[in-house]
C-alpha cells in the first residue's frame, strides 16, 4: 500500500534529519533481523501519521513542547530529551517586544549571552554565546541545516574575539516558527562549532493564514527608536504542497552613551552607542510531494542591512595642515564606519522513503557580503597629492564569506528477535566548500596611511582563500532496558587546511518513575579555526594610538614567534536530573563541565617598536611618527591556540501552572545559569613568551557573567482578554582588566586595573489586550528602571568618553526599552 505525504507533513523529515537520524516509533518486533515488506508498509504509513511536524502547528514552548533536535524519535517532549534543551516560541518571542530575534533570547534564556555593546565593525554583526564560551562555540541550524556564516569578524579586543558566527538576525523573525536550543556538546551529531551547543531555527511551513505585526519602541534616554514590521503567510499547493512566505523591516537610531570628551569637556564624542541600522530580510519554504512517497522542498532567504558605528571624535586642530578640511569640518569630526551587507541562503532536497529507509538528499549555499565604507572622514595624503578633500570613501574594504553544504543522510529502525527493544541506525555524509576573501579598499581609500579612522584594504592584505571539508557520522540508538535509553554517535571529518578531526558522544538517560529520571552524556568535540581567524588582518586607528591585527602565517607573525593554528578540542561531561516533585511542577537541573583545548583568540600581542616592525613588514601604512610611539600606544597580535580552559556550569529550569478560577491563571517560570570558566594552561610562542596578556586572560575567564537569572509569570484572564506578564533578570558579576589612558600608570603593559562590573537586577513587564480572536496590542518595558553597567573610572577611559566597558558579556548600555506591540493573525 502506497502513503502519501500530506503538505501538513511535509518539511519535517528533512528537519529532523539534522545531519543526523530520524527514529520511528513503531509497534511490535520481527521474528527475524529487518522487517517484513508488510512491516515496511506499516513503517510508512506510521511515519506519516508520526511525522506532523511540531513547527506546524502552534508550538507553545517550554518543557511540554515536542523536540527535533538531539533526539532520534518523534513526538518527544523537552522533559523526555536525553540531553538538556529550551524550546522558544515564536509566540515567546514577539512576548518579549523586543524588535531583533538575538536581544528576545537573551531576554528568555539564561545560558545565553549577548555583548554589553560593540565598536568598529564589531558592533554590526549581532552575535550569540552559549555558557560562556565563544561565539564560534555554538553552531547555529536552520530546519536542521548548517547556516553559513558572517563575512564579518569581530576583531576587536572582548570576549568576542575572532567570532565570525551566524548572525541571527540576518532571518527574518517573522518566519521563525520556534527555536531549540540543545546545551549540550555535540559536535559528534552536527560537526565542527557544536561546543558549547546548537541554536536550531525552525522555520514556519503552514500552508495557510496570515500574520501581521509592527513593535514600536524608545530607550528610556529618549533616543534609540525602533520601529519593526513583520508579516507572513501560507499558501495551499493543490493539496499536494505549500509555500510559506515573510519579511521584516527593522529599523534602528543610534542611542548615544558616551561621557564627555577629556579634551574639549563637552559630549563631543559619540564612539559609545548604539549604532543606527535599517535592515530588510525575506524568506521563503516550499514543499511538494512529487509522488506518494517522495517529496521536493526548498527554502531561501535574503536579508540587506545599512548600518553606522561612530568612532572616535577628531579636534579641529588635527586639520591645520589641510585647509581645505578644515573649512568642511570647522568643528572636527567622527569618523563614521558604515556597513552595506547583502546575505543570502538558498537550499533544494529531496526526501522520501525507499525500503523501509528514511533518505535526504540535499544542498545548501549560503553567502554574506559586507561592504564597509569611511564616511565623514578625511585622508591627508589624498589632499597632499592633489589638494582634493574627499569625506566619504565608499567600498574602503570587503569581505565576503560562502558556504556550499551537500549531503545525504539515511535512518532506519530495525527489530531483532535477539534484542527485545528497537535499534535505530542512522548514517550520512557531507561535503562542504568554503571560501573567504577580503577585496582591496578603494583608490582614495587607501592612499598614504589610508582613511583616516577606517583605512581601506590595502594589496597586502586582500586576497581569496577556501578549503573543502568531508564529513561522514553513524548514529545507534536504543533502550538497554525499558526505561534505560542509550544514544551513541561518531563522526569523522577531514580538513583540506587543518586536517582530520574524530569526535564521539555517548548519552543515557534512566527514568526512574514517570517522575524522576537521570540523564548524562560524554562527548568529545571541536572547532576548526576559521579561514577569517587564519587570514583575516586590519589597522585600527586611533588620534593617538593603533592596533594591528596581522594573519599567523605573515611575515610579522612568523618573525615573532606565531605557529599555524590548530583546531580547538572539547571534552565535555554533562549529568542531570528530570523531576515533577508536586504535579504540574516540571524542574530540570543539570551541571556540565567542559574541558577546551588550543583555545582559539588573539595571543603573542608585541608592542611599541616591534609591533611597528610586524606591521611595517606586512605592508601596512602606518600614521607618522607611529614608529616613536611607545608600547601602551602601538601593538600587534596575531591569532594563535593560546590557553586550555575549564568551564563549569549549573542550569536550573523550572515552570509551574496556578489556576485562580474565575481570576485567571498564572504560568510561573524560572530559569537560572551558573557559569565559570578557568585557567588550565598557557601557550607561548616558538621562543617561549606567554600568549596572552591580562586582558586577554580575563576575556576568556571573567567578561562573562558568573550567574544568569531569570524568573516571573504571566496571569492570563479567564477568557484570555488580559495578559500580564513580569519578569526580573539578574546578571551577575564579570572582571575586566582595563589600561590606564591617564595618571602614573598611563599606557601601561603590566599594570592594570581590575575592574569588576557588579551585579544588576532588571525588571521587564507588559500588559496585553486582545481585541478580539485576530487582533492584540501590548505596551510594555524592558529594563524599566533604567539599570546601566558600572561605570568605568575616569582614569581608564581613553579621551574620557567610553564611561561603559564595551568589551563583556552583561548588561547592555541603552538603558530602559518601551514600547508599542501590535500583531494580527488571520
Amino acid at each position: 500500500m502506497a502513503v502519501r505525504f500530506s503538505s501538513r507533513h511535509l518539511g519535517l523529515l528533512g528537519t529532523t534529519l539534522l545531519g543526523s537520524s530520524l527514529m520511528m516509533p513503531v509497534a511490535g518486533l520481527c521474528a527475524a533481523v529487518p522487517t517484513t515488506d508488510n512491516d515496511h508498509k506499516k513503517t510508512k504509513s506510521q511515519a506519516v501519521r508520526n511525522a506532523s511536524p511540531a513547527h506546524a502547528k502552534d508550538v507553545s514552548g517550554g518543557t511540554e513542547a515536542v523536540i527535533v533536535t538531539g533526539t532520534r524519535e518523534f513526538g518527544k517532549k523537552a522533559r523526555d530529551s536525553i540531553s538538556p534543551i529550551d524550546v522558544v516560541s515564536n509566540r515567546q518571542i514577539t512576548s518579549t517586544g523586543q524588535p531583533t530575534l538575538r536581544d528576545a533570547l537573551s531576554l528568555l534564556l539564561p545560558s545565553l549571552t549577548v555583548p554589553t555593546a560593540g565598536f568598529d565593525a564589531g558592533a554590526l554583526t549581532d552575535t550569540i554565546a552559549l555558557r560562556g564560551l565563544n561565539p564560534n562555540e555554538t553552531l547555529v541550524l536552520v530546519d536542521g541545516k548548517r547556516r553559513h556564516t558572517t563575512a564579518n569578524i569581530y576583531a576587536d579586543p572582548g570576549p568576542s574575539q575572532g567570532a565570525t558566527p551566524v548572525d541571527i538576525d540576518m532571518l527574518p523573525m517573522s518566519m521563525i516558527d520556534h527555536i531549540e536550543v540543545l546545551r549540550d556538546g555535540a559536535s559528534a551529531q552536527y560537526g565542527s562549532d557544536a561546543i558549547a551547543g546548537v541554536v536550531n531555527i525552525i522555520t514556519k511551513k503552514q500552508d495557510h493564514g496570515l500574520s501581521m505585526r509592527s513593535n514600536t519602541g524608545i530607550t528610556s534616554e529618549g533616543d534609540g527608536f525602533q520601529q519593526g514590521v513583520y508579516l507572513d503567510g501560507g499558501f495551499n499547493l493543490n493539496n499536494r504542497g505549500y509555500v510559506h512566505i515573510g519579511g521584516d523591516f527593522v529599523h534602528q537610531d543610534h542611542a548615544f552613551r558616551s561621557g564627555k570628551d577629556n579634551r574639549t569637556n563637552q559630549y563631543t564624542n559619540q564612539v559609545l552607542s548604539q549604532p543606527e541600522q535599517t535592515r530588510e530580510s525575506v524568506a521563503i519554504t516550499a514543499g511538494y510531494d512529487i509522488t506518494e512517497t517522495v517529496q521536493a522542498y526548498a527554502s531561501a532567504t535574503y536579508a540587506h542591512r545599512h548600518a553606522e558605528s561612530y568612532q572616535n571624535y577628531r579636534l579641529p586642530s588635527t586639520l591645520s595642515a589641510y585647509p581645505g578640511y578644515a573649512a568642511k569640518y570647522p568643528y572636527g569630526y567622527s569618523p563614521i564606519l558604515g556597513l552595506e551587507e547583502n546575505d543570502y541562503e538558498l537550499t533544494a532536497g529531496f526526501k522520501g522513503m525507499l525500503a523501509g529507509w528514511h533518505w535526504d538528499l540535499s544542498t545548501v549555499y549560503g553567502r554574506d557580503f559586507d561592504r564597509f565604507d569611511a564616511l565623514s572622514t578625511i585622508n591627508s595624503a589624498v589632499y597632499k597629492a592633489d589638494g582634493r578633500t574627499p569625506t566619504n570613501f565608499y567600498n574602503a574594504q570587503g569581505y565576503n564569506n560562502s558556504q556550499w553544504t551537500s549531503s545525504f543522510d539515511l535512518s532506519r529502525k530495525f527489530n531483532f528477535s535477539f534484542w527485545p527493544h528497537s535499534i535505530n541506525v542512522a548514517g550520512g555524509a557531507a561535503y562542504r566548500y568554503e571560501s573567504y576573501s577580503m577585496g582591496t579598499g578603494s583608490a582614495d581609500s587607501i592612499a598614504g596611511t589610508g582613511a583616516d579612522g577606517i583605512p581601506g584594504t590595502t594589496t597586502y592584505n586582500a586576497g581569496n582563500w577556501s578549503r573543502d571539508v568531508a564529513s561522514g557520522y553513524v548514529d545507534i540508538s536504543t533502550h538497554l532496558m525499558k526505561n534505560w535509553q542509550v544514544d551513541l554517535a561518531g563522526r569523522v571529518e577531514h580538513y583540506t587546511d587543518v586536517g582530520n578531526a574524530k569526535t564521539g558522544k555517548v548519552s543515557t538517560r534512566y527514568d526512574f518513575s514517570p517522575r524522576f529520571a537521570v540523564r548524562g552524556t560524554f562527548s568529545s568535540g571541536f572547532h576548526a579555526p576559521t579561514l577569517a581567524q587564519q587570514h583575516y588582518s586590519a589597522l585600527a586607528v586611533s588620534p593617538t594610538a593603533a592596533r594591528g591585527l596581522i594573519a599567523a602565517n605573515s611575515t610579522g607573525a612568523l618573525a615573532n614567534g606565531a605557529s599555524q593554528m590548530k583546531p580547538e578540542q572539547a571534552t565535555s561531561v554533562e549529568g542531570g536530573i528530570i523531576v515533577e516533585p508536586i504535579r504540574k511542577l516540571h524542574v530540570t537541573v543539570d551541571a556540565y563541565q567542559i574541558d577546551l583545548r588550543d583555545r582559539i583568540q588573539p595571543g603573542g600581542t608585541i608592542y611599541g617598536s616591534q609591533a611597528y616592525k610586524a606591521l611595517y613588514a606586512n605592508g601596512f601604512p602606518l600614521p607618522s611618527g607611529s614608529e616613536n610611539w611607545g608600547a601602551g600606544q602601538l601593538s600587534a597580535y596575531w591569532f594563535a591556540n593560546v590557553a586550555t580552559t575549564r568551564t563549569q556550569g549549573l542550569d536550573i529550569n523550572a515552570t509551574y501552572p496556578s489556576e485562580f478560577g474565575r481570576f485567571g491563571h498564572v504560568d510561573w517560570d524560572v530559569a537560572i545559569n551558573l557559569n565559570r570558566t578557568r585557567l588550565r594552561h598557557q601557550g607561548t610562542t616558538t621562543s617561549g613568551a606567554d600568549l596572552l596578556t591580562i586582558p586577554t586572560l580575563a576575556y576568556l575567564t571573567t567578561a562573562y557573567p558568573r550567574s544568569k537569572i531569570i524568573f516571573g509569570g504571566r496571569w492570563h484572564s479567564p477568557n484570555n482578554t488580559w495578559a500580564v506578564a513580569i519578569h526580573e533578570i539578574r546578571y551577575g558579576q564579570t572582571t575586566s582588566n582595563l589600561t590606564y589612558y591617564t595618571g602614573p600608570n598611563a599606557f601601561s603593559t603590566t599594570n592594570y586595573r581590575e575592574f569588576q562590573n557588579a551585579p544588576k537586577w532588571t525588571t521587564n513587564a507588559s500588559v496585553t489586550y486582545n481585541i478580539n480572536t485576530r487582533w492584540s496590542a501590548t505596551i510594555g518595558g524592558n529594563n524599566i528602571f533604567a539599570a546601566y553597567p558600572s561605570v568605568v573610572p575616569k582614569e581608564n577611559r581613553y579621551l574620557g568618553a567610553p564611561k561603559y566597558y564595551m568589551s563583556t558579556n552583561q548588561l547592555g548600555i541603552a538603558g530602559g526599552y518601551y514600547y508599542l506591540d501590535v500583531s494580527a493573525r488571520f
